[in-house]
Formats: structure tokens, sequence, C-alpha cells
């Protein structure tokens, strides 16, 4: 008699990027788990589903799994739904799937719009290694010490972070991994004031302290991971400098062997510099 729970993912702004096959499940299961009814209804009534809704959030999950539990091992299917996204990351519903699996109950994937991916493809950062790191700690030491343990890794970290601590933490960010550090910024991904940028931890801090209306709406930010630094001969160095200021500027080229060796900029910046002396 046991039923699925599907995993379903919705829009994170534009109601358009709701897929087919999610509007197909929601109407069709017994039962939709919400994080939060009051706004799920306004997206179901938007699609026309008057499936049944009920609350599963983090403050109610763990009583709330016996009884999901036992509806779906009558034979009811149900439907688990964030207040956007993709349930799970960054949002309730680990507990509610845990249990599932222990019961044997299957878990079935309804793929759709995540920030987290949203922002990594828009953003231009390395994206064959990353890490979602989700939210930092909203206490100052705490996010600072997580910080420090980031500090080094070499793959691309993604952060969400809340308007009311956005420009706390980038500063945090900037002192952290160093103002020169490459960031993404995402704001209101497929919202009407959408704003994806890419600057320095530097800049972006400038960026959002200049302007209060980047400290309104979801935030997510994409980091550039450490510099992985390769063994490099002096002579190779040269030789991949000075074919490169045959067509480059001083600036141009020690960026350019900067990104493909790892090196530190300042130490391919001083080599060019002499050797075009």
């Amino acid at each position: 008699m046991s039923a699925q729970l599907f995993v379903v993912a919705t829009p994170i702004g534009h109601l358009d990027d709701m897929t087919f096959r999610a509007i197909e499940i929601l109407k069709s299961v017994s039962l939709i788990a919400a994080e939060d009814t009051r706004q799920s209804i306004q997206l179901l009534k938007h699609f026309n589903i008057d499936t049944p809704l009920t609350a599963c959030h983090d403050h109610n999950e763990s009583h709330k799994i016996n009884q999901l539990i036992e509806q779906l091992k009558a034979g009811q299917n149900i439907a688990l739904i964030s207040d956007a996204g993709t349930p799970l990351i960054s949002d309730p519903g680990f507990k509610l799937v845990r249990a599932a699996q222990e019961h044997n109950i299957r878990v079935t994937p309804v793929p759709g719009a995540c920030a987290a991916i949203a922002a990594l493809s828009a953003v231009g950062l390395p994206s064959d290694r990353f890490s979602f790191e989700g939210f930092l700690p909203s206490k100052a030491s705490q996010r600072l010490a997580q910080l420090e343990k980031l500090k080094d890794e070499t793959q691309t970290l993604i952060f969400y972070e809340a308007p009311h601590r956005i420009l706390e933490c980038t500063k945090n960010l900037r002192d952290t991994f160093g103002a020169e550090r490459t960031v993404g910024f995402a704001r209101e991904i497929t919202k009407t004031f959408e704003t994806i940028k890419k600057m320095t931890l530097g800049e972006l801090v400038e960026f959002v302290e200049q302007d209060h209306n980047q400290q309104k709406g979801e935030i997510v930010l994409v980091v550039a991971g450490a510099p992985q630094e390769k063994d490099l001969s002096q002579e190779k160095l040269d030789d991949l400098l000075k074919r490169l200021l045959q067509d480059l500027s001083v600036k141009a080229a020690s960026q350019l062997v900067a990104d493909l060796t790892g090196i530190k900029k300042k130490i391919a910046y001083q080599r060019a510099l002499e050797l075009t002396q």
C-alpha cells in the first residue's frame, strides 16, 4: 500500500519557471506538505491546484513526521514543497525524507528551480567543483570562525545570506578571504529587480554599502576558491610572460598568468615589469 513522497521544486520568483510535471504532481497527490501554507496557497491558486495543504516546517517537522509517514504507508501520495526553490536546500524536509527512506517509502525528486545553482550558472566562476555552504552563522564570532575554516578551500563556495546581514557578511568575507578575491553577487534571481554582478570582495562591500537597495531581497554569494599555486619554474614563467607580453600589457599578461598557473598576481606582475625593462 506504500505510496510515494514527491520532493517538488517550485519557482524562486518567476512563476513561469514552474514545470509542467510539478503542476501535474501537485494536482494528483493526496496531500501537499508545505513550509508555509499561507505562501504556498498563492502558488496553488495561480495554477488552479486544489490539493489539501498541511504545514511542515522547522518548528513542527519532528512532530509531523509520524502522521505523514502513516498516510504514505496507507497509500496516499504526498508532495513536499518549500516556500520557493528546491526543498531541503537550506529549507525544511530532510527529516521527512530520511524517515520515508527508513520506512522503505519511495522518494521521488521533481527537479526545478534552485537559487544556488541558478546563481552559479550566471556569475561566470568555475563550476566544475563547488561547495554549497548555505547560511553562515548569525553571530559574528561564529561566522568569522567558519569563514576562517573555508578561506583556503580551492573550490567555488556558495552562500545564502539574509538582507539585514549582507553588508556585515560581505565585510567579513573581505577581511577573511582578502579584498581581491572574486565574488558573484546574485540578488532577487528571476524577479523584477534581479541583480547579477561579478566583482572583487572589496568592490562588493562598496557596492552594497553605497546602494541600500542591494541590502534587500533574496541574496546568493558565489565566491571564487582560493588560488591553487602550482609548481612553475622560473624559466617556464619567464617564457610564458615573454610570449604574452608580445600582445598584452604588463597588467593583462600578469593577470592571465596568475589565472592560468595559480601563482600570485603580484609575483607575476613584478616579474613582467622586470622582463620589460
